[in-house]
């Protein structure tokens, strides 16, 4: 049994509501504007909040959905900081002017992430399903300029946008982001219906090597994400990032792996059910029902994804496989088997 030492949760991903102003294609929760029955009060928020952090203090991503669209936002944000939370929001900017961005900073909120998956208005509002998102988001980022609010550009690759990569980071780093985390599409939720919109192992190769490249005199800091194969490039290559030239960059990849759901991340849905990450929807027990302290301890799926001997095919026999993990999300949807090897990876163990 090969199980990591330290499995202290580090990252939450909370989807604060489901309800959202935008329709994305490629969205995992599939949101529209709501009413969502079953969403935590704002009471059950804050009493989830006291019990994450009875035993640890990780990184908590207000998600949703839209989480501006919940009306008690900076009151849960608020809260968290008070308790010594890392307290950080996922929007897609749209709804993002002076006024709010200075209710984020008052709460506590550290960083936002905006979603921008297109180079210019015609690619990204196509992606969003709405016009004027580009423009919108645009305008939420100035507006976080003004207040001093640190953000960061994440973009959901496609073969629809993969040859506006390159241009899209060049966006990120001209707007003045803290950081540029690109995500590969997962199929699930809405994506399911972009599976054939999804990379091929080769492409997911190539995009990585350019950004492992990219990430070694990049004045931000990079990050892949639903791209475990990253590390295992990283530590292929065997080249240590040079120093940081901003304070935003620095050593972050170093610090991590591959797939975290389960080992050191969770994501918990707008109804309190624990999931290893958004798109591997596996009921791991429900902070409405248990202890968020025991679902993270106690349950099955978590203790298998935490065994590395238990994952099958390649990954299971990878010399990586405390690095990279493979996407568990992926294995699931194309096997219905979690701890499958990874799809998408070109990659043979030795």
């Amino acid at each position: 049994m090969t199980i990591p030492t330290d499995n202290k949760v580090r990252m939450i991903a909370w989807e604060v509501t489901r309800s959202c102003n935008l329709n994305c294609v490629h969205c995992r929760a599939a949101s529209h504007r709501g009413p969502y029955p079953g969403e935590l009060s704002t009471e059950k928020c804050l009493r989830l909040i006291d019990d994450i952090a009875k035993d640890s203090q990780p990184v908590i991503i207000l998600t949703g959905g839209e989480p501006l669209l919940r009306p008690d936002i900076f009151e849960i944000a608020a809260y968290g900081t008070s308790k010594r939370l890392r307290m950080v929001m996922a929007t897609n900017g749209t709804l993002v002017d002076e006024l709010t961005a200075r209710k984020m900073i008052d709460s506590g909120i550290q960083r936002l992430s905006i979603s921008i998956d297109g180079k210019d208005a015609e690619s990204h509002d196509a992606f969003r399903g709405e016009p004027g998102t580009f423009e919108g988001a645009m305008r939420g980022i100035e507006a976080m300029k003004s207040v001093g609010m640190e953000f960061q550009i994440n973009t959901t690759i496609t073969t629809v946008n993969l040859h506006q990569i390159k241009d899209i980071h060049d966006l990120a780093l001209k707007i003045g982001a803290a950081a540029h985390h690109i995500f590969l599409l997962v199929p699930t939720g809405r994506g399911k219906d972009l599976a054939q919109q999804a990379i091929t192992a080769a492409d997911y190769e190539e995009t990585l090597m350019w950004f492992h490249q990219e990430s070694l005199t990049c004045a931000i800091q990079l990050k892949a994400t639903c791209a475990p194969h990253y590390f295992r490039i990283m530590h292929q290559n065997k080249i240590k990032r040079a120093p940081p030239v901003k304070k935003t960059g620095g050593h972050f990849q170093e610090s991590t792996r591959g797939c975290l759901g389960g080992i050191t991340f969770c994501f918990i849905s707008h109804i309190g059910q624990v999931q290893p990450c958004g798109y591997l929807e596996l009921n791991c027990g429900n902070v409405q029902k248990k202890s968020f302290g025991e679902v993270w301890e106690n349950s099955d799926v978590f203790r298998n994804l935490r065994d590395y001997g238990k994952y099958g095919g390649k990954c299971g026999r990878c010399e990586f496989i405390k690095v990279c993990g493979g996407c568990r999300a992926r294995a699931y949807e194309a096997t219905g088997d979690y701890l499958s090897e990874e799809p998408l990876c070109l990659y043979e163990p030795k």
